[in-house]
């Protein structure tokens, strides 16, 4: 793993990183604090701009009286940081505030580390000591309600701008508290984003906008931090305006652009265990409440047995994201967490009901170079030898030139996809529509096969048969 991780370039911490600036910092600190104290001084009211003036004032008379070897530089240097611990989240400030930041990962006082464009990189910034992490981490719970102590030592939250924090102390974390806090996009990623970003090629982009007006019910599969979340906010942009959606999720994140959406997020219980509301316990109500398309932000639980009676009760077009590594796993998944949920059916049963509510898997990862990339498109086409049977219509691949240069690019299969919803944009559907121009973002310009419309490569899952040859130009209605 720390073969993977780049290590940033530290060379302008200087003074802020130096033993010098933290011995600086802890004694001007203790001294506001009992300033502070002193004085009486609440913060409540005051502005940003009041409050570094205050700071200011202090710590200059401070260096002054104490004869303390700094420049002006140095000195703003310590005001900033200082009124960031008394009024704001300290080293994570700046980070918070960075655009370009995905996820920071907190491991101990001294190890932070910032994913940025899907790349995880050490950041030269550190706390004092664990305690320093805590009074931060807790400033951020205050406002949310929420807590962390010995008794309660794992939470998991929503930020105010949207964002998931999630923290683990002691004694759960052996090391000190691990902090972990994915950050969102204040505007989401559009599907034409995506598509100019290298996440899909045109085929793919036209496929699923076409889906998602047909009503399908489409799984977006794949691992952490791969993408799943903003491809689902994608795609619900290509929704009409007049369908009414609701989201159910377990810490919201979900941010859709479009003019009706009912968000609902669930609530855990209190240490005693009361008051908890789950998503299966959302998803079921969310039924009574008139949608017509049920958005799950993650489907790990129970709540697999709602999603799929959801899908097969006149709710089509619904979505949902799940953790898979491929599209058979995610069948398997599903049919794992039914059994957990207590599902008393026969297999068959249940993959009869899998068959019939899903439409289209969506695999998304990341390439090893952090980039994200829709991995598979499949079709789920139905049911028969007691197996969920599937079709693949895009693949994802590298290719490597005799130079080293690696490029990458989709293979559209030359398949149909069966289901009756999409019928109606056949036309729209053949196979010069479906197909990238070739550039090396789209068809590999070196198979001949791909020129040709290529074949499936058979998507049979759990050992079932794949549909080979199945012309474009094929019928609908199988399933």
């Amino acid at each position: 793993m720390l073969n993977e991780i780049e290590f940033a370039d530290d060379s302008a911490s200087g003074f802020v990183h130096s033993q010098r600036f933290a011995e600086i910092k802890s004694a001007v600190h203790a001294h506001l604090l009992s300033r502070i104290e002193e004085l009486g001084t609440e913060f409540g009211r005051w502005s940003r701009r009041a409050i570094e003036q205050f700071v200011e004032l202090e710590v200059d008379g401070y260096v002054r009286l104490r004869r303390v070897g700094i420049n002006e530089n140095e000195l703003k240097i310590v005001v900033d940081s200082l009124t960031k611990e008394l009024v704001g989240l300290g080293p994570l400030e700046d980070l918070l505030q960075d655009v370009g930041v995905e996820d920071i990962l907190i491991n101990g006082f001294e190890d932070v580390f910032v994913s940025r464009k899907g790349v995880l990189r050490r950041e030269a910034v550190r706390f004092t000591d664990n305690q320093h992490v805590l009074r931060i981490v807790r400033r951020v719970l205050a406002p949310l309600g929420r807590r962390i102590d010995e008794s309660n030592p794992m939470v998991d939250a929503r930020l105010p701008d949207g964002g998931r924090l999630n923290v683990v102390i002691e004694p759960l974390a052996v090391d000190g508290p691990m902090v972990s806090i994915r950050k969102f996009r204040k505007q989401p990623l559009t599907p034409e984003e995506l598509l100019a970003m290298g996440t899909m090629d045109r085929g793919i982009y036209q496929l699923l906008r076409l889906a998602v007006k047909g009503r399908c019910n489409i799984l977006v599969s794949g691992g952490t931090s791969s993408g799943k979340t903003s491809l689902l906010n994608a795609l619900a942009s290509f929704i009409n305006e007049s369908e009414r959606i609701l989201t159910v999720e377990d810490t919201a994140e979900l941010s859709l652009n479009h003019p009706h959406v009912v968000r609902l997020e669930s609530r855990h219980g209190t240490f005693e265990g009361s008051g908890e509301v789950t998503i299966r316990d959302l998803i079921r109500n969310s039924l009574r409440m008139r949608p017509d398309r049920v958005v799950v932000g993650e489907v790990r639980g129970a709540e697999v047995l709602e999603m799929l009676q959801a899908m097969n009760t006149g709710h089509d077009g619904s979505m949902a994201t799940i953790h898979a590594n491929n599209p058979r796993e995610c069948l398997y998944r599903i049919e794992m967490l039914a059994g957990f949920a207590g599902y008393v059916g026969s297999e068959s049963s249940l993959r009869r009901q899998i068959a019939s509510a899903l439409d289209f898997i969506i695999q998304i990862g990341r390439l090893p170079g952090g980039q994200r990339r829709i991995l598979s498109v499949t079709e789920v086409t139905g049911y028969g030898d007691n197996i969920v049977t599937t079709q693949e219509l895009f693949r994802h691949e590298t290719r490597v030139d005799g130079d080293g240069n690696e490029s990458d690019f989709w293979h559209a299969l030359g398949v149909a996809p069966h289901t009756p919803k999409l019928a109606r944009f056949r036309d729209q559907l053949l196979p010069g529509n479906l197909q990238h121009d070739g550039n090396g973002q789209g068809e590999d310009p070196h198979d001949p096969g791909a020129q040709q419309g290529g074949k499936s490569a058979g998507g049979g899952h759990a050992g079932g048969p794949g549909n080979e040859g199945q012309s474009w130009g094929g019928w609908f209605g199988r399933k």
